[in-house]
């Protein structure tokens, strides 16, 4: 199990299905129990396997964009 999937499977709970779904960093720490952090870059392909893929990653703004799969 990767140390991510929580996040992952949480995408599934509570994105109610929306096409984009946005998190800052403090609601991915809520989640997790952590800050993300480079490992994440490598991790985020996981999150197709649950129905989204991540999109942006803002370092500025705090925050970690993901998008539905379509067909999902």
């Amino acid at each position: 199990m990767s140390k991510y999937e929580p996040l992952w499977k949480h995408l599934q709970t509570c994105a109610d299905g929306r096409d984009t779904f946005t998190l800052t960093f403090d609601d991915v720490h809520n989640v997790l129990g952590f800050d993300i952090d480079h490992s994440f870059l490598n991790a985020k392909k996981e999150a197709m396997q649950f129905g989204y893929q991540v999109g942006k990653v803002s370092l500025k703004e705090k925050r970690v964009t993901f998008q539905r799969l379509v067909g999902e």
